[in-house]
């Protein structure tokens, strides 16, 4: 499944897999020339979206901690 077409609440968890069976993939057993740009494509979307949801957790841990003092 395209990384792009996930819906917004797919779990972190599913995404991060799912960028690990990529990287697996790619170092592993290289696809065809045109099947691993797309796997990179995909993986470069997942990435991002895990790190924007990171980013994301992060600032509500230091509201939190703020709103705590």
């Amino acid at each position: 499944m395209p990384a792009d077409s996930a819906p917004d609440d797919q779990p972190f968890e599913d995404d991060l897999t799912r960028l690990e069976a990529i990287v697996d993939q790619l170092e592993t057993d290289p696809p065809p020339l045109d099947d691993a740009l797309d796997a990179y494509e995909e993986g470069v979307t997942l990435a991002q979206r895990c790190l924007d949801r990171l980013d994301a957790a992060e600032q509500r841990m230091h509201e939190l901690d703020l709103d705590d003092n």
